[in-house]
């Protein structure tokens, strides 16, 4: 491990069958190494990286003073027991973690390959395979490094494989051996070949390789499309050989496998702090008392330098103030608590648990359970404000059906009722028959007129599906005769190749050098010229073939926006008619590929073969200049129609965004579809509604025409939210950008402006955006706002959005497992994100938070006792507390109760809190742990801490046993001081806990029963006699808690300590309820009413609906977001007075400079005031009124009153009606709190309008 290592490579040399040469360069073995640690070096290195951190370098050092007879008042192990179990802990779980490493290191190493040495093939382990050594692969084994293909069993060098350790997907990909070498099938031929290759170093790219091979005065370049990567699968080929480029943790899928970027919560970061001000504190407590120590020796102490002089050492009372520093400060240590962190990576490994245990996140259809892949991120899911989401396969179920297409200017596909059943039957039916018995009976798109276009030869409509059937990288597998099976790289090209397939043109089987398909039942087979693929840049996918008679075409397909650049002028009418059609496909929601194709001569085809291959085989800017050949020849192209691809929403989804929006969190959609796709799936999700004041649209090509745009959309948002404000009004907006424009608004100078207009909204929604713009959307929202962000996808283009945001979940989707092996937490459906962040999230917040509360608080009201009894013991740095007490006091008494509440705890159950998504704001404005309520905490402790000591102080000072002997006595003052303490910080614990399980209850009740056990036994004869310099309070215990007067003095500490708590939380629920505390409350009020029914109902009474609405309306208060200590009544009476001021305006301004209204006498004032008085909530008394839409009909309320006041007497009954009909639709929904919000609302907008159409 302590080996050089060899230099950084600028290119890699490798010959075959001479490992002599290649040792030269000192490359690596294949022997993988994930391991940490081994025999010799686990402890030395384990306990170098666990006194890293600075607790524990801080407490060897105290550890350290401690064994210094001078400053240690402690014996040693009062801080070597704490520091050994915490080490301890943390090694057990390092050895456990590094364990399973060694097995799964050895498992891989120790795996059987045949390898190629001199001229014969041995079996060898993986561990002993090098560089140069050439290897034999058969069917169904793993690649154990990265090999160069040299020749197969199959024909033309061909191979297939399974790449689902590396990027997940299960579809077989082709891969094609040079031809130099494809000929050397057996183990002689390979055993004389000793050809070298040059190419790049390692590297992490799986989809990229470029190298030359040199053998026979051939030079041959060599392509990803050569290689076999480590932890590829053979499938479908009996044999292949290769030759080993790149081994063990060189190979790019260990590349790949480096460590990810270290996420911390920012309550890690927060802790962070509040330890070093502690220690701060822990320093200034120090110097307090050591100053108190030199004046006291200055002024009293030398008094009684005659017969109680200064140790040897001290020789003046400043030296002995400065030995008495360093004793305090190991005295006041348990302030900085040593198992923190041990403690909370517990609490976070018991929350991890319970999400993978959560059966309502188990996704049958796949079985597949929610995964937290890392234990450092619980709480953080309680604060999440911002949520970026994939759409494809993360929004939308990503598989695909082919629904229409639009072929020649002719749009195809039947619109049907979407609750009928579409006719799955009768297409296979037909096709199954004489016409095509390939057809797929699964394929269920129909459509009479294109099969007749089919059958009768229309030449577009057959170029159109030759086009599908040619254009793509499909691999088929004919298991049966006439039974294909399609292995396609994404779900839509499978969709392509299916529907050309059912209409006639069915794609066989594929070589390297032609592609096989029947055409209407009538075998043809292409020369596969070139293809020039896909990529994200590119957003397009072409082919170059030489059909039976000769001629050569290409065919293209891609993304609209780029292909329509690229087509002939006189296809004007043609792109215009489509392009009509394109746009009606996305408002639909269809996923939407336009199609091309353009006929090529003989010399246009051999000059532009020419300059691909010189770009091919260039050997620096190679992928530029193949990007630019392509570009060449895809141009001057005819189109031929356009597909649809519908992608259904997955199950749950508009209710999931519904509910999430609920909780304040903004959902920001990023996706490479078109503008109209992605706006029509926002509405669909609920992202978007009718009910928002706007949708703005940015889709400007430039610097300036963004920066316009943008800042257009800002104004226009600041002037409609100050109207809707000065008319209590609420609106929401949206907004829409595209990927062209947000390349230029993520530009430095125009991020501010991006970021206030984005923010401004409440959804947003970035389409055609590529996954580096994914990303920088992520760290702009990081960078500018203090806002938790979660990133979800599914594939591997939402790789860099997963790890750029503060938490990275995956969907094990239909796109492999890329995004899952990136992510921190994993499940199958987007639904499951509500309960991970409202109820998983909210809870390991919530726990977290009361957990670091109490224990900060236990500490200071444990140590700060040493720190008053300090100003009574001359200032000589001794404890209160038996030795025995400080060394148990963190490990045994206090530990369990407050881990159970850490990870049990609860405020209110999984339903309820799905119910009130309003619970979770608390932990995105980080109200239950923070810097207030740290000090608040510690206030506590230090309160508690003064009662514990001089309570027990005043009261024994002046008592005296049954024998008339005092109490006043170390001894007894210690024990009676340590017992109220643990009484008081399990009341104290008993009270904070908020859900009891019978663990609660074994843990605190039996760490108390444990305090008195081990006190009883400390402080026995047995122990005495044993070891008498070890236990000096002999009969203490015994003696002591066998007087009444102590049990009634830890009474009165623990009353004092626990009175004031009470008193304050009582007043907090009564004055400033929390949310939770009112959904408690409702709780509970509807339990007991629900018992009440049951009761008289068996008496046979009966009882009113209303009044038992009433009491769910009750609960339904929290999502209006008003005090909740306020009743219905005076929630609306405060309604009314403060809408009086500006209706009383109101009706100023329009007596002074509008006429009366028509209809209405001026001695008709009374009768005005009259109706103005109207109150809907007083209109129906008999309703009882969903305490939710509240604040909706006081707008209402006052509404009505100024449209009775502008209102012609003869239309009032319009608006009572209107009223009414509000109030109607309010008693009818009463159990939905979010509807009835909406509705009500609803009714609302309707009243301004009548209004304003009756005034006008």
């Amino acid at each position: 491990m302590f080996s050089k290592r060899p230099p950084p490579e600028e290119e890699r040399r490798v010959r075959a069958n001479d490992r002599e040469y290649n040792e030269r360069f000192q490359y690596a073995s294949n022997c993988i190494v994930t391991s940490k640690y081994n025999v010799l070096t686990f402890l030395p290195v384990n306990l170098f990286e666990q006194f890293q951190e600075v607790a524990n370098t801080y407490f060897l050092f105290l550890l350290i003073l401690q064994l210094i007879p001078q400053i240690s008042s402690l014996p040693w192990f009062t801080t070597i027991v704490p520091l050994a179990l915490v080490l301890s802990i943390t090694a057990v779980k390092d050895a456990t973690d590094d364990y399973f490493r060694h097995k799964s290191d050895n498992q891989v190493n120790n795996r059987q390959s045949q390898v190629l040495i001199p001229g014969s093939l041995q079996n060898e382990k993986w561990m002993n395979v090098r560089v140069g050594d050439i290897i034999k692969l058969e069917n169904n084994q793993f690649v154990a490094a990265d090999l160069l293909l040299l020749s197969s069993s199959e024909p033309h060098g061909l191979c297939y494989i399974e790449t689902a350790e590396l990027d997940g997907e299960t579809n077989m990909k082709v891969r094609q051996s040079v031809p130099v070498t494809s000929a050397l099938g057996d183990s002689n031929n390979l055993a004389t070949f000793d050809g070298e290759v040059v190419c790049e170093p390692p590297n992490n790219k799986l989809d990229r390789f470029s190298g030359t091979l040199y053998w026979r005065d051939c030079k041959c370049v060599l392509t990803n499309q050569n290689m076999l990567l480590r932890g590829c699968v053979l499938r479908n080929t009996e044999a292949c050989y290769g030759l080993v480029i790149f081994a063990g943790p060189d190979t790019k899928l260990m590349q790949n496998s480096g460590r990810t970027k270290f996420k911390r919560t920012s309550i890690d970061c927060l802790m962070n702090t509040l330890v070093l001000w502690i220690f701060c504190f822990l320093v200034c407590m120090g110097v307090i008392l050591a100053v108190g120590n030199a004046v006291w020796e200055k002024e009293v102490g030398s008094l009684f330098q005659s017969y109680l002089p200064w140790d040897p050492p001290v020789d003046n009372f400043m030296f002995s103030a400065f030995l008495s520093f360093w004793s305090y400060i190991i005295i006041l240590n348990t302030v900085v608590p040593i198992s923190l962190y041990v403690s909370v990576e517990v609490i976070r490994l018991g929350h991890s648990y319970f999400i993978n245990w959560d059966r309502q996140m188990f996704c049958s259809q796949c079985l597949t359970a929610a995964e937290a892949r890392t234990t450092t991120l619980n709480e953080e899911l309680g604060q999440v404000e911002y949520i970026f989401s994939d759409k494809t396969g993360t929004l939308t179920q990503n598989i695909m059906s082919f629904n229409k297409c639009s072929i020649n200017g002719q749009v195809y596909g039947e619109i049907t009722d979407p609750l009928e059943p579409k006719p799955k039957v009768e297409l296979p039916k037909f096709l199954l028959t004489t016409f095509n018995p390939l057809a797929d009976p699964e394929f269920c798109f129909y459509d009479a007129g294109l099969l007749e276009s089919v059958k009768v030869g229309e030449p577009r409509t057959h170029d159109f599906f030759r086009l599908l059937s040619l254009c793509h990288t499909v691999m088929s597998e004919e298991k049966s005769e006439g039974e294909l099976l399609y292995k396609a790289q994404s779900p839509d090209e499978g969709a392509l190749v299916t529907a050309a397939r059912n209409f006639g043109f069915v794609f066989r089987s594929r070589t390297p050098g032609t592609i096989t398909v029947s055409e209407l039942g009538r075998p043809v087979t292409y020369s596969l010229l070139a293809i020039l693929d896909f990529n994200n840049i590119r957003k397009r996918m072409s082919v170059i073939v030489r059909d039976p008679q000769g001629r050569i075409r290409l065919y293209c397909k891609g993304a609209d926006t780029l292909l329509m650049e690229r087509l002939h002028a006189g296809s004007q009418d043609l792109m215009n008619v489509t392009s009509d059609h394109l746009n009606e496909f996305a408002g639909d929601g269809l996923r939407t590929l336009a199609l091309a194709s353009r006929e090529l001569t003989e010399e246009q085809w051999e000059d532009w073969a020419e300059s691909h291959r010189a770009a091919d085989t260039a050997a620096d800017l190679r992928e530029e200049r193949l990007a630019a050949a392509y570009e060449q020849i895809e141009q001057h192209m005819t189109l031929l129609g356009a597909t649809a691809i519908e992608d259904k929403l997955q199950e749950g989804v508009p209710e999931t965004i519904a509910i999430l929006s609920l909780a304040n969190i903004k959902i920001w959609v990023l996706t490479g579809d078109k503008q109209e796709t992605a706006v029509n799936i926002g509405y669909s999700c609920k992202m978007l509604t009718d009910d928002m004041g706007e949708v703005f649209i940015v889709n400007g090509h430039t610097v300036q025409s963004v920066r316009q745009e943008l800042r257009s959309v800002y104004l226009t948002l600041y002037f409609i939210v100050h109207a809707c404000l000065t008319l209590w009004i609420t609106a929401v907006f949206a907004l829409v950008i595209s990927g062209h424009s947000l390349a230029h608004a993520l530009e430095a100078d125009m991020e501010a402006e991006l970021l206030m207009t984005a923010c401004a909204c409440k959804a947003v929604i970035c389409c055609r955006v590529t996954p580096m713009q994914k990303a920088l959307v992520v760290e702009l929202i990081k960078k500018h706002k203090k806002a938790v962000t979660l990133a979800i996808g599914d594939g591997a283009n939402d790789v860099s959005m997963i790890k750029s945001a503060h938490i990275g979940v995956g969907i094990s989707g239909q796109e492999g497992i890329q995004a899952v092996l990136a992510s921190d937490y994993s499940f199958a459906q987007f639904r499951f994100l509500q309960r991970l962040l409202l109820v998983h999230g909210r809870w390991s917040y919530l726990r977290m938070c009361r957990f670091l509360c109490y224990f900060f608080y236990k500490n200071f009201a444990f140590t700060m006792v040493h720190f008053w009894f300090g100003f009574f013991c001359g200032f000589s740095a001794q404890t209160v507390y038996d030795q025995y007490f400080i060394t148990l006091y963190n490990i045994l008494y206090t530990s369990l109760p407050v881990l159970a509440m850490g990870i049990f705890d609860q405020d209110v159950p999984d339903r309820r809190s799905l119910e009130y998504p309003k619970l979770y704001e608390p932990g995105q404005l980080n109200l239950l742990f923070n810097k207030r309520e740290f000090f608040i905490c510690i206030s506590q402790g230090i309160y508690t801490s003064l009662v514990l000591f001089f309570v027990p102080y005043a009261v024994l000072s002046h008592a005296s046993q049954d024998t008339a002997e005092p109490l006043a006595d170390y001894q007894t003052f210690a024990v009676t001081t340590a017992t109220a303490l643990v009484i008081v910080v399990s009341v104290q614990i008993a009270l904070d806990t908020g859900y009891w399980t019978i663990i609660n209850h074994v843990f605190v009740w039996g760490s108390l029963g444990l305090f008195f056990s081990i006190m009883l036994a400390m402080h026995s004869q047995t122990l005495f006699s044993s070891s008498p310099n070890q236990f000096h309070f002999v009969g203490s215990a015994q003696s002591t808690l066998l007087q009444p007067v102590v049990w009634l003095t830890i009474a009165l500490a623990t009353v004092i300590c626990i009175v004031p708590v009470l008193a304050f939380r009582f007043l907090k629920l009564d004055l400033k309820p929390q949310l939770s505390d009112t959904v408690r409350y409702t709780q509970l009020v509807r339990q007991k009413k629900r018992k009440a029914v049951c009761f008289r109902a068996r008496g046979g009474s009966r009882r009113s609906g209303y009044a038992f609405a009433h009491q769910e309306g009750f609960g339904e208060l929290i999502t209006s977001g008003k005090n909740m200590r306020l009743s219905s009544l005076a929630l609306a009476s405060f309604a009314s007075r403060h809408s009086s001021s500006w209706i009383d305006t109101l009706r100023k301004k329009k007596h002074s400079h509008a006429p009366t209204p028509p209809g209405a006498a001026s001695g008709d004032s009374n009768k005005w005031i009259k109706l103005l008085a109207f109150s809907p909530t007083q209109a129906v008394p008999q309703l009882h009124w969903p305490c939710a839409a509240l604040p909706y009909l006081d707008l209402l309320e006052n509404t009505t009153r100024v449209a009775l006041y502008i209102c012609p007497p003869s239309l009032v009954i319009v608006q009572v009606f209107a009223v009414r009909a509000a109030l109607g639709t309010c008693q009818s929904l009463r159990r939905n709190c979010i509807f009835a919000n909406y509705f009500v609302l609803q009714q609302f907008y309707r009243c301004v309008r009548i209004s304003i159409k009756l005034w006008k």
